[in-house]
């Protein structure tokens, strides 16, 4: 991560006055200029610092957002699409100035298909509120990235989380979407059906782009049949290469396993003050198992033998829901447990993703790589695909903390790309992660920059995002 590409870009000063006197007269009090509501569609959860849009449109419908994109490239301002504002690497953010287009207001469920197993939403819905829509169906849409953030921004940062190991990423569950482009036109890049041949994949084209070539009006979405029987559990481990290696032998078996979560010590530490826990301080997997009754209770007793194999302690699982939701409630919390070992520090979430078969080593380089530097970075991995994220901890009030934290991130990378891995496993490019794209596909980042000038000629939508596009 480098501040450096967070730098604001030019502004087209007579190019916004003109779009915000447009906008202010199409849609009245739902266009909002104020520097509170600027400000809070330019948040972000890392120390890349906010920069505010010039505008704020709460759409309400695809018209509203092809009227306004339409604006928007006629007087060549960026149009900024915004969820939940829940991204990790300055996603969000304006750096040339812009609207941004809020789509809390587009939450409707637009259609659910039970015998088809897929729905279609708008992109304001949360996966939260979808699942609870969904509960009365017997279906529910199954990517977890830990946020309650907006399906249209997990498709656009093409997120994954928890149970990504046996249901997929965003790329796995998206089957179409529409989307506005610099035309001012909406396409929609597919249809339901669950495979096709026709022409470019251009579902998987905008899925991940960060908002970057279109703005997204309605994503088809594959659904998963809630399981009879959930099991879930933990077992700790006296190293993270013993705790990898269980990993490992339980996915080479074929057990099918719904979530495997790696904590180190540190980060177990963090969730015990936290969270009311009271679990051995050391390596930890969560594990959560779906199926029949028969089936979890199983998959529960091979899993306990892999453990034991592997060195590991008694796995320790349950069907209780009540148990089983204070154990993932406490995951999901694991960003605001590291928060309180240090509350007057700033916060950094940073992933990378290696194959499993160099994720010890990768946590383990990584751990020492902190602890050589007097750095305080607890780590959650999602273990059963090979992606780890550490929680750094520093100080952001002088230029010393603040180079401290990017050289961290840079060797994290670095060691990352070594092992064959990619700079993010979910969070994205956003801002944060420009060099360390071009370091990871070279010549390919020119091919994405070509792509862009086909799509989006004049640059509008989020520029400074991904790559710098000149």
């Amino acid at each position: 991560m480098a501040l450096a590409d967070a730098k604001a870009g030019l502004r087209n000063e007579v190019g916004v006055l003109a779009v915000l006197d447009i906008l202010k007269q199409a849609f009245g009090e739902r266009f909002q200029t104020g520097e509170a509501f600027r400000a809070q569609h330019a948040h972000t959860t890392t120390y890349i610092p906010a920069q505010l849009p010039d505008g704020v449109l709460f759409a309400e419908s695809s018209e509203d957002v092809k009227a306004a994109v339409k604006v928007c490239v006629a007087h060549k301002v960026p149009v900024i699409a915004f969820g939940t504002g829940s991204s990790l690497e300055g996603q969000v953010n304006a750096p040339s100035g812009g609207i941004s287009i809020d789509f809390s207001r587009m939450n409707k469920v637009l259609a659910v298909n039970a015998e088809d197993l897929d729905c279609v939403v708008e992109p304001g819905i949360t996966r939260e509120e979808l699942n609870v829509y969904l509960r009365d169906t017997g279906l529910f849409f199954p990517i977890d990235p830990g946020a309650n953030a907006s399906i249209g921004g997990m498709t656009s940062t093409r997120a994954s989380g928890t149970n990504a190991v046996r249901y997929g990423t965003m790329k796995d569950n998206v089957l179409a979407v529409s989307a506005v482009t610099a035309s001012g036109e909406e396409i929609s890049t597919a249809r339901r059906a669950r495979k096709s041949s026709a022409g470019y994949d251009l579902t998987r084209l905008f899925v991940g782009a960060e908002g970057t070539l279109g703005i997204l009006t309605s994503i088809t979405l594959r659904l998963q049949g809630i399981p009879q029987k959930i099991a879930g559990g933990v077992c700790a481990f006296p190293t993270i290469k013993a705790a990898c290696d269980a990993v490992i032998m339980t996915i080479q078996m074929g057990i099918p396993v719904a979530r495997i979560e790696l904590l180190d010590g540190m980060q177990v530490r963090a969730c015990n003050r936290y969270s009311g826990l009271s679990l051995a301080e050391q390596p930890t997997l969560f594990l959560e198992f779906h199926g029949t009754e028969e089936t979890v209770a199983l998959q529960s007793v091979d899993f306990g033998e892999i453990a034991a194999e592997c060195g590991g302690g008694e796995f320790h699982w349950t069907v209780n829901l009540e148990e089983r939701n204070k154990l993932w409630k406490a995951r999901h919390d694991a960003y605001w447990a590291c928060r309180a070992l240090a509350p007057d520090m700033a916060a950094l979430s940073t992933d990378v993703c290696v194959p499993i078969s160099r994720l010890a080593e990768c946590v383990v380089e990584t751990q020492a790589d902190i602890e050589a530097h007097g750095l305080l970075g607890p780590i959650v991995g999602h273990a059963g695909d090979g992606n780890f994220h550490v929680l750094l901890l520093f100080d952001d009030k002088t230029p010393e903390g603040i180079a401290t934290a990017e050289s961290f991130v840079a060797r994290l990378n670095a060691r990352a790309l070594s092992m064959d891995g990619t700079c993010t496993g979910e969070h994205g490019i956003g801002q944060g992660k420009m060099s360390f794209l071009e370091q990871e596909l070279g010549g390919a980042v020119e091919l994405m920059r070509q792509v862009k000038r086909g799509l989006d000629p004049d640059g509008i939508f989020n520029p400074g995002k991904i790559f710098h596009a000149d």
